[in-house]
């Protein structure tokens, strides 16, 4: 299906800078279309415009579909001087084929490192960073507290207490996990959590990045694991009948006590529910592994050929700034990736900054992951819930779809490589022919 692409632009400059001045333009694509973040990402400019008059500011925002699209596009071509966009693999597929700029020189300059710690993984490409985390949302177990109550369940710190908790549930007649997986992300978030708390941030990134094949034994452990769970009936049954949100009645009617998905699903939370409902991060599962954490982050970036790269580092620098991260972050109701800023009043955001003040954040496995490789290996998560029999076939499948991509992707990048040094030799021939 085609999606009509609907761009709106604001030039803010007119009335800031003086007719005698010729300010130089600054050209910035978002891909918040959405109401809330169109409205608040207006302001931000707004505000960026006033402290920068000497700066023409182009705002251009776009569907998020057609954004997706278009941005492949504008990166090898004419691209903006600054890009929204997204962390993890997102970016580094751009920064693989040289089409984002390197911007550690702000990092450095500014002490990022540690105003942006749970986030810096995830911004940087072999030691380097390639651009500014805004915002993040985390993910973890929303449970109902008074069906807890009710039945003397404690909060679960461990795999055995959750197993334990489950079994009080079930035997109180209630399903301890809805889940619709329908489309099928959600079983990502059960896969990514299992293998982050059964083997460690950096094996999970190691597997993301196509160097660990999905039937290495510490995979199939993963799989044990979420094998407990299906067999002692964990989830909701006929969960692939329903997406997420048709998934949510089940607790808000208490037939259901937990749910692991993210921040998100506060929005279903009406007003006179919410004192019901609590959240804890998913189980420790082994000892030391408990420090990655599910944070998808949005991101804002400098195109290869940006025309306006100065005006483009004000503009990553203002928004990296507390003040700015906490405008955002009300506008958006999600989390600063800045750790100087202070997060919205809110007690779910409340729990999540605290949960990932010091953790490392993955992007969630679509993000995290080969394009190509995500699709199918959801597909594998859908039918391993329904089918967990075919685990092996499952992942002898899952293996040869990742052998295949990640060739593609490093000949891909490696072509990239090639034409980045060409054109550089393009230009330092030119160069040489002007000082003649």
């Amino acid at each position: 299906m085609i999606k009509r692409v609907v761009v709106t632009s604001l030039t803010l400059a007119l009335v800031l800078v003086p007719l005698t001045t010729k300010a130089e333009k600054l050209v910035i694509n978002s891909n918040n279309s959405d109401p809330a973040p169109k409205e608040t990402f207006t302001k931000v400019v707004e505000e960026f415009q006033k402290q920068n008059p000497d700066l023409q500011v182009e705002f251009n925002t776009m569907d998020h579909e057609g954004y997706k699209t278009a941005i492949r596009n504008w990166l090898t071509t004419e691209p903006p001087d600054v890009v929204f966009w997204f962390a993890g693999n997102r970016m580094k597929a751009f920064v693989d084929r040289g089409l984002l700029d390197d911007v550690s020189d702000l990092w450095k300059k500014n002490n990022y490192d540690q105003a942006f710690k749970s986030t810096q993984p995830v911004m940087t490409v072999n030691g380097k960073q390639y651009g500014i985390p805004m915002y993040y949302y985390q993910w973890g177990i929303y449970y109902r507290k008074d069906i807890f109550d009710k039945y003397g369940i404690a909060v679960p710190k461990t795999w055995d207490e959750f197993l334990a908790a489950g079994k009080k549930l079930k035997d109180n007649g209630i399903i301890p996990v809805t889940i619709g997986t329908k489309f099928p992300w959600t079983a990502a978030g059960w896969f990514d959590y299992l293998n982050l708390r059964s083997n460690g941030f950096d094996f999970h990134i190691s597997l993301m990045d196509g160097k660990v094949p999905y039937t290495d034994s510490r995979v199939k452990d993963v799989f044990a694991k979420w094998k407990q769970l299906v067999d002692a009936g964990f989830f909701l049954s006929n969960n692939g009948n329903y997406s997420w949100q048709e998934s949510v009645p089940f607790i808000m009617t208490g037939k259901a006590a937990m749910i692991l998905i993210g921040n998100f699903f506060t929005q279903t939370i009406s007003d006179d529910m919410k004192d019901k409902f609590g959240f804890f991060p998913f189980p420790v599962i082994k000892e030391g592994l408990a420090d990655g954490e599910d944070a998808p982050v949005d991101t804002v970036h400098i195109p290869a050929k940006a025309k306006n790269k100065a005006g483009a580092r004000k503009f990553l620098e203002f928004i990296a700034k507390p003040e700015t991260q906490e405008m955002i972050a009300a506008g958006t109701k999600n989390i600063p990736a800045n750790q100087n800023a202070k997060s919205p009043e809110d007690p779910f955001l409340q729990a999540g900054a605290k949960l990932l003040v010091n953790a490392k954040a993955a992007q969630f496995y679509d993000r995290d992951t080969n394009p190509e490789m995500a699709t199918e290996g959801m597909k594998g998560f859908q039918e391993f819930m329904v089918y967990p029999n075919r685990l092996d076939s499952i992942l002898q499948r899952l293996t040869k779809v990742e052998e295949r991509v990640f060739k593609a992707q490093a000949k891909e990048a490696s072509n990239g490589v090639l034409e980045r040094s060409a054109s550089q030799n393009s230009t330092l021939k030119l160069a040489a022919q002007s000082a003649n």
